[in-house]
Parts: structure tokens; sequence; C-alpha cells
């Protein structure tokens, strides 16, 4: 995603994606319109995902798009009313106004890429899941109880290598520790010995 976009840019992306979709609401296609006619507006409009973060951001949706119609987001107030939003971006000119389309494979589309900019307002963890968590810490877990086993295989073969009886039973038994403790719970944890 680009960082600075060109309001001659962002006008063209406006008008592309205008004469290719059908929006859901007529209000949209309103606000859109004045955007591309106004510089001084567009110079403070970014296209971005998950606009419902960011303290002043329209979500716009397509026909084609499951998503709501229409959303301004303003100051964590939420409306679906287009007017009041049209009404804030006239008078307040000089604020940024993040703008997310919703639309059949946005994700897709080059078209939009070329426009989308980073939200500097996602939460750090927004793009992971439970289940990535879940899977990050298996990972580790994993990774953790290979670099002990290792570490345990080499304290073996050195009490091998020097007929340590005592040290060879100490390192076998906390490997079959380990072992037990990773076969019985992939999520445990490992106690130094």
């Amino acid at each position: 995603m680009n960082t600075s976009v060109s309001t001659h840019d962002k006008k063209a992306f406006i008008l592309w994606f205008l004469e290719h979709y059908q929006l859901k609401k007529r209000e949209s296609v309103w606000i859109l319109n004045y955007l591309t006619n106004h510089e001084s507006l567009l110079a403070n409009v970014h296209f971005i995902r998950e606009a419902r973060f960011c303290p002043r951001g329209i979500i716009i949706s397509a026909q084609c798009s499951n998503d709501v119609p229409f959303r301004f987001y303003k100051d964590h107030i939420v409306t679906t009313d287009a007017e009041k939003s049209f009404h804030d971006i006239r008078l307040n000119r000089q604020d940024p106004i993040y703008i997310q389309l919703s639309f059949e494979n946005a994700h897709q589309s080059a078209e939009y890429s070329a426009v989308l900019e980073d939200n500097p307002f996602l939460p750090d963890d927004f793009f992971i899941t439970k289940r990535e968590k879940m899977l990050a810490s298996e990972f580790l877990n994993y990774t953790l109880f290979k670099a002990r086993k290792n570490q345990l295989l080499k304290k073996i073969d050195q009490a091998l290598d020097h007929h340590d009886k005592e040290n060879f039973n100490k390192y076998t038994l906390a490997l079959e520790q380990l072992k037990d403790a990773y076969d019985t719970d992939p999520l445990f944890s490992i106690d130094d010995h």
C-alpha cells in the first residue's frame, strides 16, 4: 500500500470506481463526486481498510457488496445518514477523512490497491486471529521443546563420552520428563533443569 497518493490519482480512481460500480446509496455518489470537484478536500482523503477504527471514517458500499450501504464514523459516533457526513465534510475541510470502499473482490483490485494507504488507527493485534495466536504459541512451544531436547541430547552425549553415569542418568530422566510433558500437553511450559 502507498503512504502518499496524489490528488490526481485519487480523482482518477474515484471516477473509475463510479463508472464501474453502482452504489447502494445515491448520497454516496454525491459525496464522491463532491470530493473529486474539490482538490483541497481530496488532498485530505485517504482510502484505507477498516474505517471503523478511524476518528473520521466513511464506509461506502457498492451493490455487489454484502457490507452495510453507508456508515460514517466520527469520534466514536456512528451514523448511517449520508447527509450528516456530507455536512461534516463541508464544515471540516482541513480534517483528514478516511474512506473504505466495499465492493466485490476489492482486495484483488489493482485500481483500489494503487490508492490504498495504511490505516494508522488499526489496533496492533488487528490482523492476528485467535487461531493464529494459538498456532504461534504451539510453534514457539515446539521450538522450545526441540531446543531443550537437543540441549539434553548433547549433555547425554557428553556424559557418555566422559563415562559420567550420574549426569547420564540425570539428563536421560530430564529428557524423558520433557518428552512426557510435551506428549501430554503440547502447550506445556519448559522448566529449565
